[in-house]
This record gives structure tokens, sequence and C-alpha cells, in this order.
């Protein structure tokens, strides 16, 4: 199935003469679309068709989601389920085996009838128990080129002609800063000393894979429940607020409550459906919010919020007042850096790093002709590295396991990378098929890397916090921006709605305050709450998204979501940033982040 747009919905939607300029709308069709599993084309003929039948309805949000309610969920439950039963589990006789041996045998015979070996040498060298591949061989075939060669992954892997014919190759698509006069290069000398590692050490940070699987219910209450009075002790010293009411107690005065948002049903969140869930020590129960009071709101299911208001019959609570939250201090370094030092050059990647109709991993390679040409002194690639959302993997269209095919996939960016001796940052995605699926998640593997390579690698977990040269950066593969944009509702906020989201992460000191989370989400409550918030407020936060790509400063953190190196069978874009650590001559903070770009492959 092809990535469906904005910008492929609004070119569709122009065919019959709609003018849709509103960002939020067009994104909405976008989620519709993924939810339903249809096509750009489609969706908006069944648009055009539901219009016609009420008079020529325009389009909004509002009208979207009573078309969502009338047609896309009708038609999701009436679809028939067209997978027909793949004969894997059939029994196979010995007669048949052979018969398929002989039939790759044959096969692979023509086929080397068909080439013409130079004399006195083998195309390709025969390896047995007694002549195994020595390593030294191995070593010449080392080019990101060729370990990363189509044939080797799937048999009918062939170059995505709509990726080769892209157009805007390098074209900039977002900026940040003073851009003007930059230089995207890194540190002159190969190898300088860049300071790179866990911002908590490795002690206090997720370093190995964990069981999961057999949380109980009552270890997640637990763990909402500090997460409910650890935020209202902050928001209570913060606005001097008195002590908190019980949230079902009848009261003739206006009460101040604690508690987390959440929804009476199963259903989205909306401003008629929202429930105050109050801590133990308010009484644990749930309480219908009246928000008609309100002039501005922004809430999510999972947001622990602070209200005032009125509750006369201890069954609804009509709020005057929200309190949101507070966002954590930013990181302050014990030593003053060097005035002279350079910037640092930081490049952030997302995958998937092959396109959705091959195995070929064009894009990859790609990418690393850039840090080729730019020589970053900091590279940061973000899962998935072998998506399990891609069409041969989900077929099982390949040729070799799905470690083999990662273990090729790094040994290429390491290797390709050697001339330039950047430090290389891999982050996990749940989205690999070959790593655990479970949020927070623990960091790769590679058991079989040599010295050198791993003093220029580091293996981080989802999410995490990094410190780079006195900066720190918030980091998560997660589509949190997406997984939220679907839930938070609003009203009279005046800011965008990926802004809100941003600003809902910082104040509520989570890489993912969700909850619950969506369903594709495996969520470990207990290592959520050790390794899954944030310890301070990042200098620079990094949420690559399906969503489109942006730089913002929210509440002096820079925020970037780079997208991902592939939309479909095209390209997409990479983040690169500019960072130095400074302060100015009267103490205060300034940001580090100098500029940023988010570029076109």
């Amino acid at each position: 199935m092809a990535l469906v747009t904005a910008e492929s919905l609004s070119s569709e939607l122009e065919m019959f003469d709609i003018a849709c300029r509103d960002d939020s709308v067009l994104d909405k069709m976008v989620e519709q679309c993924i939810c339903s599993r249809i096509q750009a084309d489609e969706m908006v003929l069944e648009w055009v068709a539901y219009s016609t039948t009420k008079n020529g309805l325009k389009l909004t949000m509002d009208t979207l989601e009573q078309f969502e309610h009338e047609v896309l969920n009708k038609r999701n439950k009436s679809k028939p389920s067209f997978r027909r039963e793949e004969p894997h589990n059939r029994t196979r006789d010995i007669h048949s085996l052979q018969d398929l041996i002989k039939a790759e045998e044959e096969e692979e015979n023509l086929l080397d009838s068909y080439s013409t070996p130079a004399k006195g040498s083998q195309k390709r060298p025969l390896t047995t128990p007694e002549h195994p591949r020595s390593k030294r061989s191995a070593a010449v075939l080392a080019s990101p080129g060729l370990l990363l060669s189509p044939s080797s992954f799937s048999p009918s892997a062939t170059p995505s002609q709509k990726y080769s014919q892209r157009g805007g190759k390098g074209e900039v698509a977002a900026t940040f800063g003073a851009v003007q006069g930059t230089r995207w290069t890194g540190r002159k000398a190969p190898g300088s000393e860049i300071q790179l590692e866990l911002l908590e050490g490795p002690e206090n940070s997720l370093q190995h894979s964990y069981k999961y699987m057999f949380q109980r219910l009552r270890d997640v209450r637990n763990v909402l429940t500090e997460k409910i009075e650890e935020l209202g002790e902050s928001l209570k010293s913060h606005f001097n607020t008195e002590e908190f009411s019980p949230i079902s107690l009848p009261a003739q005065d206006s009460i101040t409550v604690l508690g987390q948002v959440c929804c009476d049903g199963n259903g989205k969140l909306n401003a008629q459906s929202v429930l105050l869930e109050a801590g133990p020590e308010q009484g644990g129960q749930q309480v219908p919010v009246d928000l008609s009071e309100l002039r501005e709101y922004s809430l999510f299911p999972g947001q622990v919020v602070v209200m005032e208001g009125m509750n006369t019959t201890g069954r609804k609570l009509v709020a005057s007042k929200l309190y949101e939250g507070v966002p954590l201090p930013f990181y302050m370094p014990e030593v003053k850096k060097e005035m002279d030092e350079e910037p640092v050059n930081v490049l952030v990647a997302c995958g998937p790093y092959t396109t959705s109709d091959n195995l070929t991993f064009d894009p990859l390679l790609d990418l690393i002709s850039i840090i080729l040409r730019d020589r970053p002194d900091v590279c940061l690639l973000l899962g998935p590295f072998v998506d399990s959302k891609h069409e041969q993997i989900e077929k099982a269209q390949v040729t070799e396991t799905f470690e083999a095919i990662f273990s090729r996939c790094i040994e290429s960016v390491v290797e390709g990378t050697k001339s330039v001796g950047c430090q290389l940052v891999f982050v996990p995605s749940q989205r690999d098929i070959h790593h655990h699926f479970i949020y927070p998640q623990p960091p790769f593997t590679l058991p079989d890397l040599s010295k050198d390579q791993a003093q220029r690698l580091t293996l981080v977990p989802d999410p995490c916090t990094l410190l780079i040269d006195g900066v720190t950066f918030g980091v998560t593969s997660t589509d949190i921006l997406f997984h939220m944009s679907a839930e938070i509702i609003s009203c009279g906020t005046g800011s965008d709605r990926f802004s809100r989201i941003l600003k809902h992460m910082l104040t509520q000191r989570s890489y993912y305050p969700l909850y619950p989370p969506v369903e594709e989400l495996n969520m470990d409550y207990e290592k959520f709450q050790s390794f899954g918030q944030m310890p301070l407020t990042p200098d620079i936060l990094i949420t690559p998204s399906e969503l489109r790509y942006f730089i913002k400063d929210v509440n002096g953190c820079v925020c970037i979501n780079p997208a991902r190196l592939t939309k479909g069978q095209v390209g997409g874009t990479y983040g690169r940033l500019i960072i130095q650590r400074s302060t100015s001559e009267d103490g205060k903070r300034v940001s580090p982040c100098l500029t940023a770009q988010v570029v076109k492959i």
C-alpha cells in the first residue's frame, strides 16, 4: 500500500474543485486513510459521494468526524477478509522434498551456464567446512555498496524507479536559526574529541534486554498513581495552591482537584467525554468534567492536571480554571566550556532506510554519501533498520535472516563512514523486526564488532537522553506525535497542534505521556517509570514522525521532526544541526542550537 500524504490528498481534492487550505483537516484525512487502509483517491471519492448526499457538505474537522462515524467505520466493519490460508503447515513427504531440491539444483545449473568465469579463477569461491571463507577475503568486500547488494536480501530486488527519478535532491525543506553563511561541515580533524554519553550514565540507563509480558494491573496502577502524586506536588509548589480536595465530595464553594484526564468510553476523547480520575489520596474516583466555562484548554488521555471549579452534587465538576504542568529545568554543566571551541555538526536520520518496493537500501547508501561529503561530528541514526511493515518482509520474501540483514546494514554504515571518523549513535525502533517489541526498548546488541569499530559506536535505548558536548538531546524513535495528534482535544489555544503536543511532553516530563497507549505499542510500565521519563528539559528534542517535518522552539527547547528517510517509494528527509554550548554575559541560558535544517535526501 502506497503511503498517503497531505500533498496527494490535496491534489486529489483539487480534481473535484474542493479547496482545502487547513493543514489540520488534511492531517485528519491522512490519519483516516491510514486507519481505514485506503488510498488517497479512494478516500476523496468516498468523501465526494458522502458530501453530495448531504447537499454539498463543506470539508471541516467536524464534518470529517461525522464522515468517519457514518461511512468509514461501517465500511471497515463490513469489509470481508480476503486473506487466504498459506500452505505453510502442509506436510511434505520425502519425494516432494527431493523434487524441490532437484528443481533448485537445476535452476542453479542453468544460471551457471550463462556465466563465463575467467581462466584460473572462480566467480564465487566455494565454502566448505574443510575450506572456510577467510576473514581477509570477507574484508575485501566491505564497501557499503557491495554489502548491501540487492540480490543478497531478495531474489527479485530491482532499484526503485520512483526513488531514482525523484526531484528536489538536497533541497532545504525547513530551517531554524541563522542559516545564511553556515558551513555544514564538522571539525577538521577526524576523530576529534566529542563528549558523547548517556546523561544519567550507563548504570542508571537501560542497557540490557529484560523479561516482559507479565506485568500486573496493580503494578500499572501504582506507576500511574506515583505519576499523579509527583506531578501534583510540582504543580502545588509552582502555583502555590492549597491542599487538593476529594474529587467526588459535594461542595458549595470552589475547590481545587488533582487528577488524570481519561475518556468515558473506548472511543476518542472529546469535550463531552472528559473524565478526571483522582489518585488514591483524593478518593481514587472518576468524575465527569464540564469544560464549557474554560476559555482555552488542551487535553489528552493520561494528562495530569489541576483544575479549579464547582462540584455541588459530587457527580460533575464544572471547571473554571486549568493548570496543565511545569517543565523541568535545563541542563547546566558544572565545567564551563572554552569559548574558542568549534561548534559540533550533528546529522539526524530516521528509518526506514529502504523504499517500500524493494530492499536495495539505496537511500542508506545516499545518506552515507552525504556523511562523506559533509563530514558531521555525530550521526544519530534511528530505526527501523529492518522494517516490519515492509511488504517483502511481511511476505517473507527475503533470503537471509533479519539479524543478518541488520548486521550487514550496520557494517555498511560503519565501514562506509570510516574515513570521516564521526561518532555513530544507533537508536532502535519497535518496527525493527529483529529486535525486542517492547517500550522502553533496550539498545541493539552487536557482538561481532571490532575494537576500532566499537569506539565509534554508541548503542542507546528508546527513549534516551544524550549529552553531546555539553548539550542535552532527548531522543525517541516512537511516533508520539502521530499517536497524540489523534487523541488531543483543544479550544482557543492559538498555537499549532505540534507545538501543543511537544509542550505537553515537556510539562508532563515524559517521552510518552499518553495513557492508554495505542494498541501497536507494547508498554512495560515499571521500566517506563524508570527509563521513559525526562530527567530534565532537553536542549534539543528529536521526535521523528510520519507527519510533516518541522523545527520549532517550544519553551526554549528546540524540537525537530526530521520525518523519515523514505516515504513509500520516494525519498524523504533528514535533519542536521549546528550546536555549541554558551551562556550570555549576565549568566542566563542561551539556546545551544545555533542553526538547524531539514533537507530532502
